[in-house]
């Protein structure tokens, strides 16, 4: 299991935790774990994204290094 795929079953978890306070009528504890669910799901956002920078900066050197390699970038100029 990745971090990744904690921090979301982490956020599942604590968004059900906060429905049942809802439920229950407890909405300072809604709140609490409504906004630690939100944060454990960017977390895991902002791992996946790290996660898929090291790769592209790892082809990007492999590529430099070999010489090899087509430009499939659509935002580059040039021919």
């Amino acid at each position: 299991m990745t971090i990744d795929r904690a921090f979301q079953i982490i956020a599942v978890i604590l968004a059900g935790i906060a429905a049942y306070f809802l439920w229950s009528g407890n909405k300072d504890g809604a709140f609490v774990s409504a906004v630690l669910g939100c944060v454990a799901f960017f977390l895991s956002i902002r791992f996946q994204v790290k996660a898929r920078n090291v790769e592209r900066e790892a082809a990007r050197e492999n590529e430099e290094k070999t010489g090899q390699g087509v430009n499939n970038d659509p935002t580059a100029s040039g021919p």
